[in-house]
């Protein structure tokens, strides 16, 4: 296996914090939702949290195919 392989994965898991990082900040800084009374804040922060759920999972699946890609070998789950 050669190590420019393990390198660019490595620089693509970075390349991928740093822009989910930026997606975050940037997307759901300024996010908020109103006209629900009390619940605003709440409902806010679930729709928030949500997302930022959502963009994990997101994540992985992205270097779950880079993994494959780079390393040229899939893993056989529940086999």
């Amino acid at each position: 296996m050669k190590n420019g392989s393990i390198f660019g994965f490595l620089f693509g898991m970075w390349i991928l914090i740093i822009l989910g990082g930026a997606i975050l900040v940037i997307l759901l800084g300024g996010f908020s939702l109103s006209g629900y009374g009390d619940f605003d804040y709440i409902l806010t922060s679930y729709v928030k949290g949500g997302i930022a759920i959502f963009l994990v999972i997101v994540w992985i699946a992205i270097l779950y195919v880079m993994k494959n890609f780079v390393f040229r070998k899939k893993f056989k789950f529940l086999n």
